[in-house]
């Protein structure tokens, strides 16, 4: 596809064409994104929080739009109410005192522009990461880092997990989601490859436990955000909803997701 682009744009440079073509796409209204990714790091005590709230944006707008003067509260299984305020009009809003506890049910309220948002997750516990493994001629082409994330699967337990792998030097992060389906109870690796980092290059990688419905969400994401399916005829991306629900107006439905989970942390340097 991106051949034949360049091969019209030259065909329109020689015949001297000066028109311009205004695509006319459909706008929709704004619609409430919910980034609402509780973390508890293993060895902390989990009490800062924050949670990210934005509009989408026609499709030509780059800019995200934050949600401002929202109302943002987590409850507790025992009705302890932890409210999340608003930094400076940034739609980030922050928790000092929140109080995580391993397998605590946790409900989520928003009210923005007079409508009421919820959704309810448990906190899903975590394997530590044992050790990572490099390898400097991995890929089909021999040039790429691989890099291979071991940790021990539970006995029986039916568990998800969510691998984050953020490379310091480029500010990016990749996700990753596995099952333990054909893993129950054995070591395995969570895996990463990249033919862009370099020597002494820092990653931070990050497992998250999540439960069945926030692995389905996320694998759902992943699939349709894969640049090297190469199918042509794979059905197109589509609306993905969370487990956010709009309670007084559900065909105003939000975009996002509210995930509890408790992590591990480890810092690896390239060699």
């Amino acid at each position: 596809m991106r051949k034949i682009y360049k091969l019209f744009m030259l065909s329109l440079l020689l015949i001297s064409c000066e028109d311009v073509i205004d695509v006319d796409l459909n706008t929709a209204d704004p619609k409430l994104v919910i980034d609402a990714g509780i973390n508890w790091q293993k060895g902390t005590d989990g009490k800062n929080q924050e949670i990210q709230l934005s509009l989408t944006a026609p499709f030509f707008n780059s800019e995200v739009q934050p949600a401002t003067g929202a109302i943002v509260i987590i409850t507790d299984a025992s009705n302890t109410i932890f409210n999340f305020i608003e930094d400076d009009n940034t739609g980030i809003y922050k928790n000092d005192s929140f109080i995580p506890e391993i397998n605590g049910v946790y409900t989520l309220n928003i009210t923005y522009n007079d409508e009421l948002y919820s959704a309810t997750e448990t906190l899903t516990p975590v394997v530590p990461i044992e050790y990572v493994e490099q390898k400097n001629d991995g890929g089909f082409s021999g040039d790429e880092i691989e890099l291979k994330v071991f940790y021990t699967d539970p006995v029986g337990m039916g568990n998800f997990y969510l691998f984050e792998f953020n490379i310091v030097k480029f500010n990016t992060t990749f996700l990753e989601v596995y099952d333990d389906v054909f893993t129950d109870g054995n070591q395995i690796f969570a895996f990463y490859s990249n033919n862009d980092m370099e020597l002494v290059d820092e990653v931070i990688i990050t497992n998250h436990g999540i439960s069945q419905r926030t692995y389905n969400f996320y694998n759902i994401i992943l699939e349709q955000t894969d640049e090297n399916n190469g199918d042509p005829f794979q059905t197109q991306p589509a609306t993905v909803r969370g487990n956010c629900v709009n309670e007084t107006n559900p065909s105003n439905f939000p975009l996002g997701y509210f995930r509890v989970s408790e992590t591990d942390v480890f810092s690896y340097v390239i060699e």
